[in-house]
């Protein structure tokens, strides 16, 4: 039996065992040595793998239907990572078979002249997801804790504090109903450079191109600081970090989609009962 044929006989067990693998434990300390971006250790054979994210869609899609359908539970999903860690991919590749109807996407860019008005996570908190809806943030509040302290936007005595802000906020989302995934799509900098090459060179590629990717990708060394305390400081309980390796596009889709699949499965969901029996109703 193929090391493929393998994972979907015991996807199940498979897949407990990649959250533990893959989790980041409340208070543990990140040694990034220890976190290879190219690692494929449950499967390596890509082809093998395909099969098996289409077998784990298909009941991700009947999870997200039962989410829908029950009314009570709630899940938010956030995404970051270095620029072309596989976002978007991720995005494409994991929820292409979620019902849009209860599938959100967000996307936080530079915060606007309004948002600047207010707390930094006012314009995060009005996009969280209600009863039986999926949100996913593509970059999210994390960036005020990355992006304005690799760059000094805002002081050191403001950002620190907000690790403890950003705990206690996704605490009451969690008391509230809400289920919270977190995952750190890991690469290397070689990696970076391909996939940046891959964008210049490639024709319908080069409008993601940006040059101030290169401008930041001169920061690498202190976004890299900057993850490792986002990761050992806000990995809780009630909203996990899980480090996805993803040099291999194909690996890193599998694990984060057996990871939300057996999160949600895990919630225990059940279809809402009938008003009344509806067994004998004529339909003319």
């Amino acid at each position: 039996m193929s090391q493929g044929a393998h994972m979907l006989k015991t996807s199940k067990a498979l897949a407990k065992e990649i959250i533990t693998t893959y989790r980041v434990s409340q208070g543990a300390k990140i040694h990034w040595g220890k976190w290879d971006p190219q690692e494929t250790d449950f499967i390596s054979d890509k082809e093998e793998a395909r099969k098996a994210l289409e077998k784990i869609d298909e009941r991700l899609g009947r999870l997200q239907e039962l989410l829908f359908a029950e009314h009570k539970h709630k899940l938010l999903i956030v995404l970051q990572g270095m620029d072309t860690s596989g976002k978007d991919g991720v995005i494409e590749h994991v929820f292409k078979g979620m019902n849009p109807q209860g599938t959100r996407v967000v996307s936080f860019k530079a915060p606007s002249l309004n948002e600047l008005e207010h707390d930094y996570l006012w314009r995060v908190h009005s996009h969280v997801p209600k009863k039986g809806d999926v949100v996913i943030f593509n970059r999210s509040h994390y960036e005020d804790v990355l992006i304005v302290r690799v760059h000094h936007i805002v002081p050191e005595a403001v950002w620190k504090k907000r690790f403890d802000q950003i705990n206690a906020f996704e605490k009451l989302l969690a008391d509230e109903g809400t289920t919270i995934l977190k995952f750190y799509l890991h690469i290397d900098k070689d990696e970076q450079k391909k996939r940046l090459e891959e964008r210049r060179d490639q024709p319908d590629e080069r409008w993601k191109f940006r040059t101030e990717d290169l401008a930041e990708r001169k920061l690498w060394p202190y976004y890299l600081k900057a993850y490792q305390d986002v990761l050992e400081k806000t990995s809780t309980p009630w909203a996990p970090w899980h480090i996805i390796p993803s040099n291999k596009k194909w690996y890193r889709n599998l694990l984060v989609a057996s990871i939300i699949t057996e999160t949600l499965h895990n919630l225990k969901m059940k279809y809402p009962k009938a008003e009344k029996d509806i067994s004998k109703v004529v339909i003319h």
